[in-house]
């Protein structure tokens, strides 16, 4: 059997006041699959993506990235393997152009001359923004913003994407070209979202986490079509929204 792109095992996280975030967390995805993180406000879904690239660190238990532990040695390769995509394109998005900002964080990985140009012009075809290497990301649409910002991930060539809310703030037509690209991205995928639907159009697979635990595990059309499910954690599927084929 293949490794794991993440494992995370026995994971628990207190913060300094006690509070514990992440209790006894068990996850594993496979190489190139796409799974949803589905939860209520303060689930834990950050503080565990947090632990995926070593932002903050286990009070027991572990995190591994292809097989590779998360720990302080191992930090820069980690975080070159996973990349997190904010939910917030403005705490990526700060140079004067579209290209220096996709090229800054391979060039913060060593990368340099062609092979950087490479890297910038490929992300952002990626994402359909080749186009728009020489403008200021300020001049930028939401939704243009939002896949530039997947583009400075893309361009350090990570083996799993983390996104956060990628659908947030979106008009229909950017929410529909952003997972056009998505879809089209042969990475691993976890996606945070509280965007039901979204999570069903691209992850086949979905995990709900409460309360630091995760409290279901399955294939994403079989848990929105549980509406106990649903409701006694606090997600809800939009008003008129049905499951097509259910």
């Amino acid at each position: 059997m293949s490794i794991p792109a993440l494992r995370v095992s026995e994971l628990r996280f207190d913060y300094p006041d006690g509070h514990r975030a992440l209790d006894s967390i068990d996850l594993a995805v496979a190489p190139g699959e796409r799974v949803a993180l589905l939860g209520p406000n303060g689930a834990g879904k950050t503080t565990l993506v947090l632990q995926l690239n070593g932002v903050l660190r286990p009070s027991s238990g572990s995190v591994e990235v292809s097989g590779l532990p998360v720990r302080a040695e191992h930090l820069r390769e980690i975080r070159r393997r996973v990349g997190i995509v904010f939910q917030d394109p403005d705490d990526q998005l700060f140079m004067p152009t579209v290209a220096e900002d996709v090229a800054f964080g391979p060039a913060n990985f060593g990368v340099r001359g062609p092979e950087l140009d490479a890297r910038v012009h490929d992300a952002l075809t990626a994402v359909d923004m080749a186009g728009h290497a020489g403008r200021s990301p300020l001049h930028l649409s939401g939704g243009q913003r939002k896949r530039v910002a997947l583009a400075t991930v893309l361009a350090c060539d990570p083996e799993v994407l983390v996104i956060d809310e990628p659908s947030s703030n979106l008009d229909p037509v950017a929410r529909r070209e952003l997972a056009e690209v998505l879809l089209r991205l042969d990475r691993t995928m976890l996606m945070v979202t509280h965007d039901l639907p979204y999570a069903l159009q691209l992850c086949p697979r979905s995990v709900v986490l409460d309360d630091g635990r995760v409290v279901a595990d399955g294939p994403t059309r079989e848990l929105l079509a549980d509406p106990e499910l649903l409701s006694r954690h606090r997600l809800e599927l939009p008003y008129g929204f049905t499951l097509a084929g259910g």
